[in-house]
């Protein structure tokens, strides 16, 4: 029988479920990989304390310096910074090849800010890491939606729709997950409607036109209507989607998989993948949190460390 794969596992802000959520999961994921917890000892039994529980024997903490008073549900610089360093040690981990792959717990974007950090998430801090252009996906078995734009406004989404980047994309993303179909979203309204709510279809279709050429066969279908690309009827033929831009393929795909589903970054040197919630602050150290986004993630983890490596 193989080693288990070895992850690192960043803990997210330790004010919100992220250290419940890997207490209450760990008898199960080390069936399967060999996780390994960034973060200190000091911290760990803080939390673990706050849940009225004990951490395991066999809980592997790779060491993260600092130490703060952790405030369930509250934003604050002190978790913000910790939940970085915990990021930036299992990124420093996959860089190293010590461990296989990264699983991420959810951040606070404003508690990054106020700890200084210049990121508004884990993506962008990995597209700088590595000097990649990382592709958003998010998602589960079911479906899968890939994002061509992110955290930008929405009003910057239009300037954004241009035919060289966009084949980029729609060829990254096929590289990265060996996926087809693929069905792209139009932009506007029914699709434009042919030019009578706009024409960005027109630039996102020659974008299709010119990635199925090069990859000879008809991988990328549309640009389809968004506002049926998520019915049963559609999604019994289309299991990947791409989006044009971030609520346009997340609000359906949470309303539809918000427990199953995860976040992962294509096009990056290391295995990444991330539970798709936030900190949920509201129930943060109440035992309410839902584990099954985290397990899917370590899970889909190991499906694209085979992925990456053309193993069986």
């Amino acid at each position: 029988m193989s080693a288990l794969k070895r992850i690192a596992i960043s803990v997210g802000d330790l004010n919100g479920v992220g250290f419940e959520i890997i207490l209450k999961a760990h008898n199960q994921i080390k069936q399967f990989c060999d996780p390994l917890y960034c973060i200190n000892y000091t911290m760990a039994h803080q939390a673990a304390d706050l849940l009225h529980t004990q951490i395991p024997n066999d809980f592997h903490m790779y060491k993260v310096p600092g130490e703060f008073t952790i405030e369930p549900g509250e934003i604050s610089a002190s978790s913000g910074r910790y939940s970085y360093d915990s990021f930036i040690a299992a990124t420093e981990l996959a860089k190293m090849q010590s461990v296989d792959g990264i699983v991420t717990l959810p951040i606070h974007k404003e508690a990054w800010m106020k700890a200084g950090i210049h990121y508004v998430g884990h993506t962008d801090a990995l597209r700088d890491l590595f000097d990649s252009d990382a592709i958003m996906m998010l998602g589960c078995e079911k479906l899968y939606v890939a994002l061509y734009t992110e955290h930008i406004p929405l009003r910057e989404v239009i300037s954004h729709i241009q035919i060289d980047p966009l084949v980029a994309f729609l060829l990254q993303l096929f590289s990265e997950t060996v996926h087809e179909p693929i069905a792209v979203l139009g932009l506007n309204p029914h699709a434009g409607d042919h030019g009578v709510l706009g024409n960005e279809e027109e630039i996102i279709e020659a974008a299709i036109k010119s990635a199925n050429a090069q990859l000879g066969r008809e991988v990328f279908v549309g640009p389809v209507v968004p506002d049926i690309a998520f019915t049963p009827r559609f999604r019994q033929n289309y299991s990947m989607i791409a989006a044009m831009y971030h609520d346009q393929g997340l609000a359906p795909l949470k309303a539809l998989y918000f427990d199953e589903s995860i976040n992962v970054s294509l096009g990056l040197p290391i295995i990444r993948t991330s539970v798709d919630h936030g900190t949920a602050f509201d129930i943060a150290y109440t035992s309410k949190a839902s584990l099954s986004s985290y397990i899917n993630a370590v899970s889909s983890a190991l499906d694209f460390i085979q992925i990456k490596r053309g193993e069986s």
